[in-house]
């Protein structure tokens, strides 16, 4: 008989490393998955680079890792990054022919498998980070629900009619790229990306799809396209500016169970009557996000804003179209 049950850490803040963190299972300290599957970290070469955590404290691709019992890691998630590493080895192609579904919970496993680290580093009194998640209700309402989603991994799950993220797939031109892989991700706003050889994957966690509905028609414009490395610098900025001006948080209901089910169905309802979808679009703190992607190439947001009325764009040109690119070095 197949478990439909949820399970929900946030109702005691059950973050220890006693607890398998998809199914709440006791286990041992020595039960441990890697937040960053061990064939990314091979072929990339990730095992010893670093990671800054939130509370400034520095760990390794290899060293980060969540607590989880056998059972969930060989019956689902071993399985998820054997699909998707045989999708990413077919490069675009691959990765857009899996299933919306498995990507997203793909990448929510290692967003959330960093925010894991989090709340169970917050449990140690003799840390004190400077922001700490676990003291944010608002915050924790978001991963709350974020989570809920996220057990899709392990219980059966359909959406009505929704997928709980915006997934965008970008691929670089091989000529003038030099990164074979490249990891951003930002907790609060739940944005994450991640490159993989000449593909890139951007994502916004929990907004049921409506960045990608906002930006359709230039994401439009990227298809078919191998696209230059700043160019992808500049979508993820919209990207991760339009998840910071995001205003709404997605609530998520189970329908009821029948004895025959052998699924949840999940719908969804967002509150878009007392809240605004957007906040305002702000373009000096857009300039701002923009000059952090930027950096590689040491662009200013002075530069940015020469013209505050139609600022740096290496996406779009004065008319709107799709911008060819000459080679653009990086410093």
């Amino acid at each position: 008989m197949i478990d439909l049950t949820l399970y929900d850490p946030f109702e005691k803040m059950q973050f220890t490393n006693k607890n398998c963190f998809l199914c709440g299972t006791i286990i041992t300290p020595q039960h441990r998955a890697p937040v960053f599957a061990e064939w990314l970290q091979h072929k990339y070469g990730l095992r010893n680079k670093e990671l800054l955590l939130l509370d400034k404290s520095v760990t390794t691709f290899h060293e980060l890792t969540i607590p989880c019992c056998d059972r969930c890691h060989t019956h689902y998630l071993l399985p998820l990054e054997a699909k998707v590493e045989e999708a990413a080895a077919k490069g675009i192609a691959g990765l857009k022919a899996l299933g919306a579904q498995e990507l997203f919970q793909w990448i929510g496993k290692m967003y959330y498998g960093t925010l894991v680290t989090e709340l169970i580093k917050e449990t140690n009194p003799l840390i004190m980070p400077q922001y700490a998640v676990s003291e944010n209700p608002l915050m924790l309402g978001k991963f709350r629900a974020f989570f809920q989603v996220l057990q899709s991994l392990r219980v059966p799950m359909a959406f009505s009619d929704f997928l709980p993220c915006s997934l965008f797939l970008l691929e670089i031109d091989p000529a003038e790229d030099e990164l074979p892989f490249e990891y951003q991700d930002e907790l609060t706003t739940m944005s994450f990306s991640i490159k993989l050889g000449t593909v890139a994957v951007v994502c916004t966690l929990l907004d049921n799809g409506i960045i990608r509905s906002a930006m359709g028609k230039l994401y439009q414009l990227t298809q078919g396209k191998a696209i230059h490395p700043i160019q992808l610098a500049e979508f993820k900025a919209r990207v991760f500016y339009a998840a910071y001006i995001f205003n709404v948080v997605p609530e998520y209901f189970v329908r009821p169970v029948k004895p025959e089910d052998d699924h949840l169905v999940l719908d969804t309802l967002i509150d878009d009557i007392t809240n605004e979808i957007f906040n305002p679009w702000e373009m000096p703190a857009y300039a701002h996000m923009l000059e952090e992607m930027l950096k590689p190439w040491n662009i200013r947001e002075q530069e940015i804003l020469k013209n505050p009325g139609q600022p740096l764009s290496f996406l779009l040109d004065e008319k709107n179209n799709f911008k060819k690119m000459n080679t653009y070095q990086k410093l």
